[in-house]
This record gives structure tokens, sequence and C-alpha cells, in this order.
């Protein structure tokens, strides 16, 4: 803790435990590690040095190892990991510190703010209750009550296709030769990837069908979806699936007045590629960061302002723009499949594409925003 007393409203009755996001990249694993959350992380996660892209058609197109850049991070590997694993280990350490609090079954009803402090009114068990602090941050979700209170516009779209994850404890290793535990697999067709944590395979599909939400997750579709998979294997077992809707918005201001907006509260993009929740714990660090310099008084206000620019603008930038491009990508496997070949056959090439691909790079880029 930096020394700044904090209250977190939550409005589950507990931690959420949904499956999530479940990729950690490099950056995020080091500023976790600042915090000691890094080391528990990687001990309950799958570490995932390479990845790969395929075809259904060809196989195996590509593979990247983040060795490549060992010089650029303390991790140079992802960590598949659920969420909610990240979520514990964090309260885990915060418990009991003097300057933490959490409140469990309070949820937002409204903001007000002046000058010098803001007020949010909580509901739990149907009491309405006041609390006054200097600032707060908005981590609310995509649904952010925080944001809808400000008024501040969510701009963007949301794609007419659905994801569909399907969660099996299936060996893929054992039938796929060579696979990583991180792999995308390119069709014009229907694209998935496959995606490894701990006892389970996550493999992601993309549908297009004018089909009822009921029907994509009923057990004989998702079956029929797995069956693409691997040619003669069929009647996975299933544990879970789960359905969402693709949305590509970003907040028209990541601060109004003594609130900021972080995470989904502040963006949302598809999944590919790992960047929703790795910039929403970017966005946590460069603002706690600068809130605790405020707050102790090393710095003015004035440097809040720079959290905006930075963690904003990279999102349009970057985020966005790279989240976007991978949907396509997976959609036009010939000329990506070309593409990637190049990279991977250029060292200089495949190097600044894995700073790319791990969030290195914009991490770099919000530093030259100043």
């Amino acid at each position: 803790m930096a020394g700044v007393p904090v209250t977190v409203f939550e409005a589950g009755a507990d931690l959420s435990t949904e499956s999530r996001a479940s990729t950690f990249h490099p950056p995020t694993l080091d500023m976790l590690d600042a915090l000691g959350a890094a080391k528990p992380l990687i001990a309950q996660g799958l570490i995932a040095p390479a990845f790969q892209y395929r075809t259904k058609k060809d196989g195996l197109l590509a593979q990247f190892d983040f060795d490549v850049i060992a010089d650029a991070t303390q991790h140079p590997y992802r960590v598949q990991a659920e969420q909610s694993k990240l979520t514990r280990i964090l309260l885990d350490r915060l418990q009991g510190h003097p300057d933490f609090e959490i409140a469990f079954d309070s949820r937002i009803e409204g903001v007000a703010q002046d000058a010098s402090s803001v007020t949010v009114t909580t509901e739990s068990g149907g009491r309405r209750q006041d609390h006054t602090g200097r600032w707060l941050i908005g981590a609310d979700g995509a649904s952010s009550s925080v944001r809808r209170a400000l008024g501040i516009e969510f701009g963007g779209f949301t794609w007419p296709d659905r994801l569909l994850v399907v969660s099996t404890p299936f060996d893929f290793h054992a039938v796929i030769p060579g696979l990583t535990a991180v792999n995308y697999v390119a069709d014009p067709e229907r694209w998935y990837f496959l995606l490894q944590i701990p006892g389970l395979w996550r493999v992601m599909f993309l549908i297009k069908e004018d089909v009822t939400d009921e029907r994509i997750v009923a057990h004989e579709f998702a079956q029929s979806l797995m069956a693409g998979v691997v040619p003669g294997v069929s009647n996975y077992e299933i544990s879970h699936t789960t359905l969402y809707k693709v949305h590509q918005r970003v907040a028209e201001t990541f601060r109004k007045g003594r609130v900021f907006l972080a995470g989904d509260a502040a963006h949302i993009n598809n999944p590919l590629g790992g960047m929703g929740m790795n910039g929403g714990i970017h966005d946590a660090v460069n603002l706690t960061d600068r809130l605790a310099e405020v707050w102790h008084g090393r710095t003015d206000e004035t440097e809040l302002d720079r959290y905006d620019k930075q963690r904003r603008l990279v999102t349009l930038e970057t985020i966005q723009t790279q989240t976007i491009q991978n949907k396509k990508n997976l959609e036009t496997p010939g000329p990506f499949a070309d593409s990637l070949r190049q990279i991977a056959a250029d060292p200089k090439r495949t190097y600044e594409y894995l700073l790319r691909v791990s969030m290195i790079s914009t991490l770099r880029r919000a530093a030259e925003l100043g």
C-alpha cells in the first residue's frame, strides 16, 4: 500500500467467480510482481512461453516465443489463469490493512462532486448511504453505474457476431502434435482459438448464424462446433459454455473532475489478444501511482490529467485498433498467413511484433504521450 486510505464498494455478495479473462501479459506480470501478486498467480496458473497461429486447412503457420523479448520484461511469457484468481490474491494481501476496506453488497446509486470531494450513494440491503472521499475510481465494468451517473458517452459499436466459449477438460495436446497453450486458428467461415488454463481448455468460436442465444448455448450446438476442431474426435466432455456479445467502445473521457474511469468502465473490446483485462490493470497502475503522489503532496493535481491523456489515447491508437485487426486477420487467413510468415522470418520484425502483442509497446507509447 502507498499510505492512501481506500474503500472498495462491491455490488456482489462476494468476489465474482465468473469465467472471464484468463491471459496475463508479460508487462502486467511485471506490474503485479511489484505488488507481490505475480508469484502466487503464477503458482496457480499455467506458464505459456509461446503462442501459435494455425489454419484449419494448412495447420501451423507460425509460432512466436516470448524469450525473444526477454530483455524487455522480467516475465517473458504469458500466464494463463482466471481473473477470479487474481482478485482473491489481491484481497488476501489487503485484508486487515488499516488503509483498506471493502464493502460487499454495496451498489452505486449516485455520484456527486464539488471542487474538493466526491460523494457516492450506495444501496445495501434496502438502505441507502452516502460516502465522501477525495477521488472516485469507477472500475465497475462495461455497464458502469459511475460512468452513467456522470453522463459520459461510451462511443463505439457492437459486432453483429457473437462469441461462444466452450470449456472442456479434453487433452488437445494428445491429439494435436506440437500444440502450445495459446493457439489462434484462422478460417474464413468459422475461426476459433484454443486457450489452455489449469485443468481446462477454453475454445472460443465466432457465431455468425441467425440462431437464438438459447440454441447456441445448448449442449448439442456446442458439440457440433467442437466436432470441427479435431477430425474424428466428437462427444466432448463440456464443463460449461459462455456466450458473449462483442463490443468495441471507449468512453469519451477517462476523467471528469475528481472521478476517473478504468478497465471495462472506460473501454471494452473483443477478447482476441487478451488486451481487455491487461489494459484495465495498466489503467489502474498508471492512475493509482499518480494519485498516491498527489495524495502525499509530492506533485500537483494537474498530474492527474496525464492519466486520461495517456490511457485513453493508447486505448484508441493501439488496443482498439489491434483487437479489431486481430478479428479481421482470423477471418482472412490467406493475406494474414503471408504476413505472419514474413514476420516470423525476420528477427527484427519478430521482436517488434512480440513487443506489440505483449502490450509492451502500448506502455512505451503511453510514456511518449507525456
